[in-house]
């Protein structure tokens, strides 16, 4: 996309989305890299009986195109033109990648908003390595390790899924995270004449993996004046003491929740509390 690309996206470019539900206040969730809308399944039908939940995959991600480009900018639009299409504001849940995306949507476009969610991520520009310690001390991120261990991974002559797990988990260790990732490798065709691909636009991520370490600059003076709930995993790195003021400065109404024994993942670690918290916060949005 460019700067003068029309409000409305193509057919081509639009993304890939499910919705469960059919009545209610609109949730739209938008997942972190590497992940897809189905990551999201469990607290979207927890959310279903009183709400029309809509799970996106993002470019390069899922069933969504792939694009030439990573870029927050391309990726609100897209994730704006969807929201566009409800004809209502709606209650945008993002994690990490997805949650500096949903961020930027709000501070350019805060009509398509009722309330913002943002899980384990800060408007801020991240250490090249990825995470941070309070002692300033780096976190080796784990980004750059997944990526290349997908990529090196033989598709040809591989057979099993249980095959590409043993392949990840050297550079994989948690169990968790390598299901998070072959949710994205898919077998096409029937048994063993199939083809094993990614969804993932691996290549790209891999070359502009740097860019999604920064938060491009907002417009001048511009804040997001909704309500708005963080949440951090208390053994995470990606949401520090210091990153308050920044939050506040453009996101005023923001309540911040620290999730007990949860990292990055917060809502695959701890589903249940952050579904409990998630509903709490809709509750007093939608009353």
């Amino acid at each position: 996309m460019t700067d003068d690309a029309t409000d409305e996206a193509t057919a081509d470019e639009r993304l890939s989305a499910r919705t469960l539900g059919e009545a209610g206040p609109r949730v739209v969730f938008v997942h972190g890299l590497f992940g897809q809308g189905k990551n999201w399944t469990t607290v979207a039908k927890g959310l279903a009986d009183g709400h029309r939940v809509t799970l996106l995959d993002l470019p390069n991600h899922g069933h969504s195109p792939w694009t030439d480009r990573v870029d927050y900018l391309d990726m609100a639009h897209l994730v704006a033109a969807e929201l566009e299409s409800f004809g209502e504001p709606v209650t945008l849940v993002g994690h990490s990648m997805g949650g500096k995306v949903a961020m930027q949507l709000a501070l350019r476009r805060p009509e398509l908003l009722r309330a913002l969610v943002v899980v384990d991520i800060a408007p801020v520009e991240y250490p090249l390595q990825g995470g941070r310690t309070d002692d300033e001390d780096e976190e080796a991120s784990p980004f750059e390790e997944f990526v290349a261990a997908m990529r090196a991974m033989d598709l040809e002559s591989l057979k099993t899924r249980e095959d590409a797990d043993a392949a990840l988990k050297v550079a994989v260790p948690s169990r968790m995270v390598r299901g998070f990732l072959l949710q994205s490798l898919v077998r096409e065709g029937v048994g063993e004449d199939g083809t094993w691909r990614w969804r993932l636009n691996l290549d790209l991520l891999a070359r502009d993996l740097g860019e999604l370490r920064g938060f491009p600059e907002p417009p001048p003076g511009a804040t997001y004046d909704g309500p708005v709930l963080w949440v951090a995993g208390a053994n995470s790195h990606y949401v520090l003491a210091d990153d308050r003021p920044r939050m506040d400065q453009l996101f005023p109404l923001t309540r911040l929740v620290r999730v007990k024994n949860a990292g990055h993942w917060v809502h695959s670690e701890q589903p249940e509390i952050f579904l409990e918290t998630l509903r709490r916060f809709l509750d007093q949005v939608e009353d």
